[in-house]
C-alpha cells in the first residue's frame, strides 16, 4: 500500500494536479506574494472572492508606496493587473476570480484515508472545487468592525473614516473625533493631533483599554481631551461629516459635538472562520504566526496580513510580511 500511495503521489505531481502552493487572498497580501511565487517559479494557484482588500473602498491613499496618491479602485486594478500579468500560458501561476474557499483538510482529497500524506492539502471552494497542494498562503485580510450609529453608512469616506493613517492629513486644522479606547484609537488621536485642531476620543465604557503609558502621554497634548461612557447616537451632515450626536450613559444627556472627521477605531474581525479547524487562532480570531518567517502553527502552511496577530496593519506591512512567506516557503519546498 505504501508503494502505491507513493507512486500516486508522484503521478499526481507529474500531472501537475497538487500545485507547489495556494494563495488565498487579493489584497496587498495576496497579491505580492502570486507574483514573487510566478518569479520563483512556483507552481502556484491564486484564489480571491476579489481584489484590493479594505483599500478597495478607499477614495484616496497616500501611503502606497511609489505612489503619492492613488485611488482604491485604481489600487486594486493594479493588484489584479500586475498578478495577471504573470500568470497564463506559459507561467507557472494560475489565477481563480470570484472564489471563497470554505475549508482546508489536511490529506489527498478523498484518498486522505488510503494514502495519508499530511503535508498535503486539500483545499475547497464554495462553489464545490477541489485542489491540492503542497503548502498554504493565508491572506484573507479582515473587516473593520463598523460604527453602528444613525447616518454611520451614509457618510462612511465623507468623513467618516477607519484609517487615520491613510486619511488624517486631509483633515489638517481641523476638528475631529476618534471612536474607540484601545491601543489603536490612542494611537490615532496621537498621530491626529499632530495636524488637527482638536482631537476628541469619544470611548463606549468607563475604563480604557488602551496601555496605561499610551493613555497618560496622549491625554497630556493639550488638543487631545477623552469623553468616557458614551453611545454614539448619530452622525451629522448631509454630504460630509459636520457633527456627531451621543449620549453620556451616567447622565442621560445628549451633546452635538461639530467636527469635520470621525474616525473608527472599535476593531476588526479577521476572515478566518472558514480556517479555525486547521490552524491556531488566538483570542480575537487572528492567525498566529512565527513573525520571523510568517509560518503558522500548522506545518505547510502560511499567513500574512491583517489576518494574522501582528502589531500593526497596513498595505506595505502586509505585502512585505507576503514576500517574507514567499521566500521560506521557497525554501520549505526546495530544501527539506
Amino acid at each position: 500500500m505504501q508503494v502505491f500511495c507513493l507512486v500516486f503521489f508522484v503521478i499526481l505531481e507529474s500531472m501537475n494536479i497538487i500545485y507547489d502552493l495556494i494563495i488565498i487572498g487579493g489584497g496587498p497580501a495576496g497579491s505580492a506574494a502570486a507574483v514573487y511565487a510566478s518569479r520563483k517559479r512556483l507552481n502556484t494557484l491564486f484564489i480571491t472572492s476579489e481584489w484590493g482588500g479594505q483599500s478597495i473602498v478607499s477614495e484616496q491613499i497616500y501611503n502606497w508606496i511609489g505612489s503619492p496618491s492613488i485611488s482604491g479602485a485604481d489600487l486594486a486594478e493594479n493588484f489584479k493587473k500586475h498578478v495577471l500579468a504573470n500568470a497564463g500560458k506559459g507561467q507557472t501561476l494560475e489565477v481563480k476570480e470570484g472564489e471563497r474557499v470554505s475549508s482546508i483538510v489536511s490529506g489527498v482529497g478523498h484518498l486522505k484515508s488510503e494514502c495519508p500524506t499530511p503535508e498535503t492539502f486539500s483545499v475547497k471552494t464554495e462553489s464545490g472545487e477541489e485542489f491540492l497542494t503542497k503548502t498554504i498562503l493565508i491572506a484573507t485580510g479582515s473587516g473593520r468592525r463598523k460604527l453602528e450609529a444613525k447616518n454611520a453608512d451614509k457618510l462612511e469616506h465623507k468623513g467618516l473614516t477607519y484609517c487615520a493613517t491613510c486619511d488624517g492629513p486631509i483633515f489638517s486644522g481641523m476638528d475631529v473625533v476618534v471612536v474607540g479606547g484601545g491601543n489603536a484609537a490612542f494611537e490615532s488621536a496621537a498621530q491626529l493631533s499632530a495636524y488637527c485642531k482638536k482631537v476628541t476620543i469619544l470611548h463606549r465604557s468607563d475604563i480604557f483599554r488602551a496601555d496605561e503609558i499610551t493613555i497618560e502621554k496622549v491625554l497630556k497634548k493639550e488638543n487631545v481631551k477623552a469623553i468616557k461612557n458614551v453611545e454614539i447616537l448619530e452622525i451629522k451632515g448631509e454630504k460630509f461629516v459636520e457633527g456627531v450626536i451621543y449620549n453620556n450613559k451616567i447622565t442621560n444627556t445628549e451633546t452635538e459635538l461639530k467636527v469635520s472627521g470621525i474616525f473608527v477605531e472599535i476593531g476588526q474581525i479577521p476572515n478566518t472562520n472558514f480556517i479555525k479547524d486547521i490552524v491556531t487562532l488566538d483570542e480575537a480570531g487572528r492567525v498566529k504566526i512565527n513573525p520571523l518567517n510568517q509560518k503558522t502553527e500548522t506545518s505547510g502552511i502560511w499567513a500574512a496580513g491583517d489576518c494574522t496577530n501582528i502589531l500593526y496593519h497596513q498595505n506595505n506591512i502586509a505585502a512585505g510580511d507576503a514576500v517574507k512567506a514567499i521566500e521560506d516557503i521557497y525554501l520549505y519546498i526546495h530544501t527539506r
